[in-house]
């Protein structure tokens, strides 16, 4: 059976070359939505004072992943009360901070309640003339990537967050798509990326299983929350938007907003992006069960007890990081530092490693090396392999909470406080 992951346009096919007009990460986990980079020759080394091109402080605070294209790079950030929304530009060969642009703001956020999310934790995403950043229901801006004018803007999308917005937008064809998995309500919406107009609202069809004895949602509905970004495959011929939700993770027709099929579970708020490699979908049912499901994505309706190839379970299941497949191979690295690499067609452990580290951002590999980013600064580089094989260690002053990007043979590494451009 043939199957591709389907990349934003062709426009945003990943290039790279000897100028900075050549680079291209237009979304969280890149041009594929897997964390895969290959061609790059990026860095093994680096500190405070090694391979650093430039470091710039970033105002305000957030988790957003850069995005680039071309000679910008665009990120967003909230005030820590949650009050004003903004979107940033940085000039990719210098560092300059060239636009902080206020794009919303609110009298009433709605206190986050941790210290993992943020209000400006959704990665923005970015084409050729266009960029796109989201804050859930807080609002959804487009601006001309190179200007920052503000093209158009949508701030009546309900959702109520609980904790945050968490689910970054994604491109397809001619559609923006986003998730809203509030405590009130959960559902996905397409806007035509050229107006901004609603395309398409999908209603998740979920069964809950959380009342109290009253009949009421259990803390105010926290089970029902989640913080995904899906991810659209092709089967087939078939284009499918691979989505989890509390409960079920789903499959829809990105055109029409359509289900084609869903399995089953008991965990609840996900936040994990599902991978896809050697024809299985790869998900993580969230909180509660805490299992990595490996699924055919062949089947229609209900396919939980037909269509689950394998799963794991266990405190190994990463709750926020974002697994990478190479080779056969998944290395699914959880929150509190275990590094386990998987087998796909079978789920079979080949190798597990404890790196003693906490992590929140999604790892990235370039075929060869797999990049792993702690909440503490620590960064470690391994080869990809049957082996365990550490090849560097490196540390900045600040750790990470945002997923790294790539832009030709650099590394951009946004830190708690900074933006790094790090380059041999």
């Amino acid at each position: 059976m043939k199957i591709k992951i389907f990349t934003l346009s062709a426009a945003l096919v990943l290039i790279h070359g000897s100028t900075l007009a050549d680079n291209s990460w237009p979304m969280f986990r890149g041009t594929h939505g897997d964390g895969t980079v290959k061609g790059a020759n990026l860095p093994l080394n680096w500190s405070e004072t090694e391979n650093v091109r430039w470091k710039t402080a970033m105002p305000n605070q957030g988790w957003s992943t850069p995005v680039v294209q071309g000679k910008r790079i665009w990120l967003t950030s909230a005030t820590e009360n949650g009050e004003e929304f903004f979107a940033l530009c940085v000039d990719a060969k210098s560092g300059k901070l060239l636009i902080e642009k206020r794009l919303f703001q609110t009298s009433t956020p709605e206190p986050l309640g941790n210290s993992v999310n943020g209000y400006a934790s959704p990665s923005p995403a970015i084409e050729p003339g266009r960029v796109y950043l989201h804050f859930g229901s807080y609002g959804t801006a487009c601006l001309n990537a190179e200007s920052g004018d503000l093209i158009w803007q949508r701030d009546d999308l309900p959702c109520r967050h609980y904790r945050g917005p968490g689910s970054s937008p994604i491109l397809y064809k001619d559609l923006l798509i986003l998730t809203f998995d509030g405590v009130d309500q959960q559902y996905l919406t397409a806007l035509n990326k050229h107006n901004g107009k609603s395309v398409w609202t999908t209603k998740r069809e979920i069964e809950w299983k959380d009342l109290d004895a009253q009949g009421q949602p259990k803390r105010e509905g926290d089970f029902r929350k989640g913080f995904t970004t899906p991810l659209v495959i092709d089967v087939k011929g078939q284009p499918q938007l691979i989505s989890p939700a509390s409960n079920v993770l789903f499959a829809y027709d990105p055109e029409s907003g359509k289900e084609i099929w869903r399995t089953q579970n008991s965990s609840h708020t996900p936040v994990v992006i599902p991978v896809y490699a050697d024809g299985l979908v790869m998900a993580v049912t969230g909180h509660g069960a805490d299992e990595m499901l490996a699924i055919r994505p062949d089947g229609r309706g209900d396919v939980t007890a037909s269509h689950v190839v394998w799963r794991m379970g266990g405190k190994d299941v990463p709750q926020t990081p974002s697994p990478v497949a190479v080779d056969g191979l998944l290395y699914m690295l959880s929150d509190h530092g275990v590094l386990n690499c998987i087998e796909i067609k079978t789920g079979a452990q080949i190798w597990r490693e404890t790196l003693r580290a906490s992590y929140i951002a999604s790892p990235i590999h370039d075929g060869e090396r797999i990049y792993l980013f702690s909440v503490s600064g620590k960064a470690t580089v391994i080869r990809a392999g049957r082996t365990f094989e550490k090849l560097a260690e490196n540390n900045l002053d600040a750790g990470l909470m945002a997923s790294p990007a790539v832009a030709g043979d650099a590394l951009i590494l946004r830190t708690k406080t900074h933006l790094y451009w790090i380059e041999k």
